[in-house]
């Protein structure tokens, strides 16, 4: 089988022929033809392929490919909006050089800057801005079963009491958004898997994640903040992660943060429950409330996260402190707790309270999810002890005015 990355340098001497000979000209019809036997070969035993575009390298499948991080067509491709290919099995030769005429008309200034009509046209080959695409297709290759799950706020630091108190309460009937996050949940149950077995975190697929999320969130020209729900109650960790990276975007906006600041939140936000891919899954999954010894071994699990972005990847050291302190109360209480007093990064504040807000307003196997109001309530009658007042009202606002629904889990 050809290699991915020997199929997208044969796509860029097709884009380069291109400029230099018309259709039907010898020269370029050997080179469309020899790429597209190349194509062929990658997509012989699946059902699609699959490449996100990044400025500092290229994905397949869910996996970096090594031999083009240097690749100069990578940003070249990026800059001009052609961020994701999607190549379905059946393809056609005439689809095929269609879509790559359609391709270097954008790479030249003269059609869709961001391929948006190609993009989400019912075609063998689409192409555009990194986004959510696809809806209904198994995420190639992004991973597996993956090392999900976890216990609810009753283990992770939110009260018992207050969580008995709206046992019973029925889920908020809210609008459903038309979004499809299936691919970005493989990723970041593939990345959650990476992380337990090799020594490095694939950054790549936590940008292209983050990217994604991004976007869906400013779908419509107007704040969403689309929020997964729950399928099965072992995909906890992964749709948590997901909905804190969005929601701490969208608080980090409300208050004004920079463009470079609101995307690194997202990725704090992401990583923050990393430490989790250490707990013991059957602690994870645990139906029931945890006993001590098992909330003790909960309770490493921001040690866990923040070691393993320290020491595999360097320039996540603001990811590492919020691992670290998202559950540390803005009063000392919660943990880990501190030998010295001190107060918690920015960061760590903003992703605590989105991280109480999805976990009590999803649905747990001890307990139906808690409605957004009353998710809200009890924020509020926490800021000043256990989250920042001021930050919470900014929450609380954007969260009343966003009109947030809930996505249904793939399946």
């Amino acid at each position: 089988m050809i290699a991915p990355a020997t199929f997208m340098v044969s796509l860029a001497q097709c884009l380069s022929t291109m400029a230099l000979y018309a259709r039907g000209h010898p020269a370029r019809e050997r080179v469309v033809d020899a790429a597209f036997a190349r194509l062929l070969d990658l997509l012989y035993d699946v059902q699609y392929a699959e490449f996100s575009v990044l400025g500092h390298g290229i994905v397949y499948q869910g996996r970096v490919l090594e031999d083009l991080r240097s690749w100069d067509w990578g940003p070249r491709l990026a800059a001009a909006g052609i961020e994701r290919i999607e190549i379905d099995a059946d393809v056609t030769r005439e689809a095929w050089e269609t879509a790559l005429e359609e391709m270097f008309k954008v790479l030249n200034g003269h059609g869709s800057s961001s391929g948006e009509t190609r993009q989400m046209a019912a075609t063998p080959v689409r192409f555009g801005s990194l986004r959510v695409m696809g809806g209904d297709k198994e995420a190639g290759g992004t991973g597996g079963a993956g090392v999900a799950g976890a216990a609810g706020k009753e283990n992770d630091g939110v009260g018992d009491g207050a969580a008995a108190a709206a046992a019973a309460a029925e889920p908020e009937m809210e609008p459903m958004l038309t979004v499809s996050l299936d691919d970005e949940v493989a990723a970041v149950n593939w990345i959650h898997e990476d992380a337990l077995t090799s020594d490095h975190l694939p950054m790549a697929e936590v940008e292209a994640v983050v990217g994604s999320l991004a976007i869906a969130m400013k779908s419509q020209q107007k704040m969403l903040l689309p929020l997964l729900m729950l399928k099965e109650f072992d995909e906890y960790t992964t749709t948590h992660a997901c909905n804190v990276s969005v929601l701490a975007m969208g608080l980090a906006e409300a208050l004004g943060c920079t463009r470079a600041d609101i995307r690194a939140f997202g990725v704090a936000g992401l990583l923050h429950d990393i430490g989790k891919v250490k707990v013991p899954k059957e602690i994870l999954t645990k139906p029931g409330r945890l006993t001590d010894e098992e909330r003790a071994v909960m309770a490493t699990h921001p040690e866990q996260g923040a070691r393993i972005l320290l020491e595999r990847e360097k320039g996540l050291q603001m990811a590492a402190v919020v691992a670290y302190e998202h559950h540390v109360c803005i009063d000392g209480k919660g943990y880990p707790q501190f030998q010295f007093g001190r107060g918690c990064h920015y960061a760590s504040r903003v992703v605590h309270v989105c991280d109480i807000y999805d976990a009590l307003s999803t649905n747990r196997p001890y307990r139906k999810p808690w409605t957004s109001e009353q998710a809200l309530q009890y924020l509020e009658e926490r800021a000043g002890s256990e989250v920042e007042p001021a930050i919470n009202h900014a929450f609380a606002a954007m969260v009343r005015a966003s009109r947030v629904g809930k996505i249904p889990m793939p399946g």
